[in-house]
């Protein structure tokens, strides 16, 4: 009989109907809007969403979403408010690469460098920081 219980897996990145919504609620906690553009099937994807984004946005240190880059068929409203679908908006982003992860403002305008590919592991939690502190500086001006 095994006792040791599975570590809780985090939670998976909401899919927001209205990216417009989710900016307005990052604002109201004075946060950036995380948006991790990813692509079903990508390991690296599973890889920023399990072990960084997902474990942080279950500790409520962001607030954060994901698109999926190939993904024509669901609605989504865009920063504006205008129907669009994930494929047409990471377009819109001029995302090439999955994962990539944004951090907007309300308005949509990126307030720090964007995180794209995984690159080394060991230092992604660290640029994911640094992301995060610039944004949050953004910010505050």
């Amino acid at each position: 009989m095994n006792t040791t219980a599975a570590s809780p897996r985090p939670p998976a990145l909401p899919v927001p109907e209205s990216l417009q919504a989710a900016a307005r609620a990052a604002a109201a906690r004075q946060e950036p809007l995380v948006v991790m553009v990813t692509l079903a099937g990508c390991a690296f994807c599973d890889v920023v969403r399990n072990h960084y984004l997902g474990p942080m946005l279950q500790r409520g240190e962001i607030h954060a979403v994901q698109i999926d880059m190939l993904d024509r068929r669901t609605p989504l409203l865009d920063l504006q408010g205008r129907t669009t679908t994930g494929y047409d908006q990471a377009r819109a982003w001029r995302v090439r690469v999955a994962p990539t992860v944004l951090f907007v403002d309300e308005r949509g305008r990126e307030l720090a460098e964007r995180l794209e590919g995984l690159g080394v592991a060991d230092f992604y939690g660290p640029y994911l920081e640094a992301r995060l502190s610039s944004a949050r500086a953004q910010l505050r001006r």
